[in-house]
């Protein structure tokens, strides 16, 4: 680890962002459950130097980063619709940034689960074994499908015991992004009636991460803030876009969960669709299902309101605000109508496209379809129709629809083999089903990662068939269907 470049550019932010502190790291039979050799690779990591003690030593809060200075962040939000004031980074630790030969910015380590700190409220600083295993296939899920999220590096694992519902194991899982600023870090200075440190954390995000996208300077503060909030009004789209796309609920999109770098972050009590139910809520806490599936676009474009009022302490009038945010539907609908063009096949987009796409979503909605093979089955209905078909608890209607999409096909200039070909690289043959993470997090309670393993190369690479995977590559038994989680970790 010593040979690694460590910088820590959030430091240098004035100390109010943060506390600097020592870690609590795991204690009792520490061990190095799995390290995603993809991320590692990505960070310069070889095998022999996750190997290594001093690597178990960092992933498990025993011992800093070299040359890393180690802190936790202080933020604020909106929780469920209501402000929440301070909140912060609980049980996350921030190591330092990697600087990568092969990545544009140098990518942050940060450790879930690695002690109290300031901002844990009534927490204990600690992970739990179920939520890391769970967390740490989701940024291996997502990465797969080409979701902008951040990743995951490793999990360590423990016989620390913590109470939650029950008593269990502690774990880490180590976090990697460019960043970890998020709407709430900006909210919190609005809040706090700090103009001089939102206009600090307005310069730092701006100089480190969108500099390629600004002008080097700006003579008036309200042409930098409006760029600025441009920028991630639409990489907040198009990631709503992804998510919509890729059937992913996120259960807890409060202003502090949403990051500023457009990344899906805070995996908690997450799912992705199985049987399509548009009004589907994962988190059982969530009783008025504000953040359900349907909701997710809505609740983005709210959060980016409350993001933007942060804006007024510099001066920005909010109609000035207002005009960047009245971009987010447009935004939203492009990226999202390019994505479905791909995964129906379709090449070039025509005026009833729209309608086609649309009747398909009420189609699965309808019959309640499995959402990720009614889009993966669609490549082989040349070959084996009946197998789309039987998606669907009428497939007369299905059919109907199925007709109407070959008719739109015959204008399409690709051969069927290079269509399926583009259809079977978008859509994936296989997604994280709650029963598959509840299947890992089984095994390495019984002493047997092997499965875990398993599950990470299949979702790293989830468009291809994998040995030994087919029953994954199926609708979920009925019993295990869309499962509700708590917020519990």
């Amino acid at each position: 680890m010593k040979t690694l470049k460590v910088t820590n550019s959030f430091a240098e932010l004035s100390p109010e962002f943060y506390t600097r502190l020592e870690m609590q790291g795991l204690k009792h039979d520490v061990q190095l459950l799995h390290v995603n050799p993809k991320v590692a690779a990505l960070l310069g990591i070889s095998r022999e130097v996750w190997e290594s003690p001093e690597f178990l030593n960092i992933m498990s809060g025993q011992a800093n980063l070299p040359g890393g200075i180690t802190l936790s962040a202080v933020y604020s939000g909106h929780q469920f619709g209501v402000w929440a004031g301070q909140l912060g980074d609980g049980r996350a630790h921030l190591l330092g940034a990697i600087e990568v030969p092969t990545h544009d910015q140098a990518l942050e380590i940060q450790l879930k689960g690695a002690g109290l700190t300031p901002y844990s409220r009534m927490g204990d600083g600690r992970a739990v074994l179920r939520s890391s295993i769970r967390e740490y296939l989701a940024s291996a899920a997502m990465d797969g499908l080409g979701v902008p999220t951040t990743l995951a590096l490793s999990i360590t694992m423990s016989e620390d015991r913590v109470r939650r519902e029950r008593v269990e194991t502690a774990a880490i899982v180590s976090r990697v992004a460019p960043s970890f600023v998020r709407f709430g870090s900006f909210q919190h200075w609005y809040a706090n009636k700090r103009p001089d440190l939102l206009r600090e954390l307005l310069d730092y995000v701006c100089s480190h991460f969108f500099a390629d996208q600004l002008k080097p300077n700006y003579d008036d503060i309200k042409d930098k803030v409006l760029d600025f909030l441009a920028i991630v009004v639409r990489k907040t789209a198009h990631l709503m876009a992804h998510w919509q796309s890729v059937g992913f609920v996120h259960g807890v999109m409060n202003t502090d969960n949403m990051s500023v770098l457009g990344l899906t972050i805070d995996y908690g009590p997450y799912g992705f669709m199985e049987n399509f139910y548009p009004n589907w809520v994962i988190n059982h806490s969530d009783q008025g299902g504000r953040y359900a599936f349907s909701q997710q676009v809505n609740i983005a474009l709210w959060n980016l309101y409350q993001f933007a009022n942060s804006f007024t302490l510099l001066g920005i009038e909010e109609d000035d605000l207002r005009s960047v945010l009245d971009k987010y539907a447009d935004d939203f609908y492009d990226k999202f109508f390019e994505i479905h063009a791909q995964k129906l096949g379709l090449l070039e987009l025509s005026s009833d496209d729209d309608e086609l796409f649309n009747d398909f979503w009420t189609l699965m909605a309808k019959q309640a379809s499995d959402f990720t093979l009614s889009f993966r089955r669609l490549a082989d209905i040349d070959t084996n129709e009946q197998q789309w078909l039987d998606l669907f608890k009428d497939p007369s209607e299905a059919k109907a629809w199925l007709e109407r999409y070959q008719s739109r096909l015959l204008s399409d200039p690709q051969s069927p083999q290079e269509r399926k070909e583009r259809m079977n690289s978008i859509n994936p043959l296989y997604t994280l089903r709650t029963y598959m993470a509840e299947e890992a997090i089984e095994a390495v309670q019984n002493g047997s990662p092997e499965l875990l393993d398993f599950m990470v190369k299949i979702l790293q690479n989830p468009f291809i068939q994998h040995s030994g995977a087919e029953r994954y590559a199926q609708p979920s038994p009925l019993e295990k269907q869309n499962i509700v989680l708590s917020c519990s970790s």
